[in-house]
């Protein structure tokens, strides 16, 4: 489970089922992307993938939109989605969160080398090993802090206390553990650096210029946005994000993140392995990069995928799919345990036709 199953709620379920032509959709100025012509081969192949998971036990889509070359050109919500209501993000709020840390680096603010630390002097244990004197902000994008076992925080501690006390056994920057807590420091990080709550920061320097309206943000005990979790935003509101990614930064002639920031977000920054699963426990289970999305390698709070893609991702199947080759972002909600088997039938059926 990618989540703290505490203070994240379930998105409500609507009854009615809607579909989204896509076709002759005209170009729109009320804050949503430009519309374009559906190709053929782009529309047969999303309708296929929807056809082809509702046979799938374990996947459940829920919306599937695409955009090439700057435009909408694939749009359908089913199973309960729907177009105008919030879904939440699970984990592909932490690529959010890290883009707000990206933001501060722009400014000078923060460096990727500080020491997390620093950031909370009142919060620390009373000893303090070596590797958690030593753990950065980059360890705590890279999900290398040295940790074996995850972090926990729940509604009776301090979370940055609980993140502080937790052995760090391994020398932070070699050893990958899946790490929603990390992401947690981020955003308490960001708050404590700009004064504001992640989804405050970003509110004048992503959500409004990218028209991403009123979005939600769950909060820890300590009133810190969870960070790793608990954001909810619509399903274009993820093709947007994934758009500016596409840019490199850039929005409506606007430089909104660095250049260089989403080069190193999105580029293999360390080894990677599944959430639950050790690197030492990857052969003994059998898992290669055929069968396993997650062993192609992390960033900054995002992962490497397949012909040069990169990808936020969230449990039950939230992903956005940047694939800077094609031109193009592909973004998915849904309702899946199953999370190899809806990114591989993504992989079947829409890459292919992208390429083309």
């Amino acid at each position: 489970m990618r989540t703290i199953s505490l203070f994240v709620a379930s998105v409500g379920m609507l009854l009615m089922t809607q579909s989204c032509s896509n076709s002759k959709a005209p170009a729109a100025s009320n804050g949503q992307m430009p519309r374009g012509e559906a190709q053929a081969e782009i529309t047969a192949a999303a309708d296929a993938l929807i056809a082809y998971t509702d046979t799938v036990e374990g996947v459940t889509l829920q919306s599937v939109m695409i955009a090439q070359h700057g435009k909408v050109v694939y749009e359908k919500w089913v199973n309960g989605g729907y177009a105008d209501t919030a879904h939440v993000m699970h984990s592909v709020s932490k690529s959010f969160c890290a883009t707000a840390v990206g933001m501060l680096v722009d400014d000078g603010k923060l460096k990727v080398t500080d020491k997390v630390i620093d950031f909370f002097p009142d919060k620390l244990p009373a000893e303090m090993s070596d590797n958690l004197k030593a753990m950065t902000i980059r360890d705590l994008l890279t999900m290398n802090c040295g940790h074996e076992t995850e972090p926990k925080g729940d509604a009776n501690c301090d979370w940055v206390e609980a993140f502080l006390a937790h052995p760090v056994t391994k020398q932070p920057g070699t050893w990958y553990c899946y790490n929603s807590i990390g992401t947690y420091m981020l955003s308490a990080i960001v708050q404590k650096v700009s004064g504001q709550k992640v989804v405050d920061f970003l509110t004048p320097r992503l959500f409004e210029p990218l028209h991403i309206d009123k979005p939600r943000w769950d909060e820890s005990p300590q009133g810190i946005n969870c960070g790793g979790w608990g954001l909810y935003i619509k399903t274009e509101d993820m093709l947007k994000f994934g758009q500016l990614f596409l840019q490199q930064g850039q929005w409506e002639g606007k430089q909104l993140l660095s250049r260089e920031w989403v080069a190193e977000a999105s580029a293999c920054q360390v080894p990677s392995v599944p959430a639950g699963t050790r690197p030492d426990e990857v052969e003994a289970k059998g898992l290669n990069t055929d069968n396993c999305a997650w062993l192609l390698g992390y960033g900054y709070q995002m992962w490497r995928c397949p012909d040069n893609a990169y990808r936020a991702d969230g449990a039950r199947g939230q992903y956005i799919i940047v694939m800077p080759d094609q031109d193009a972002v592909i973004a998915v909600t849904a309702d899946s345990p199953d999370l190899q088997a809806e990114l591989s039938s993504i992989y079947k059926y829409l890459f292919p036709a992208l390429k083309k």
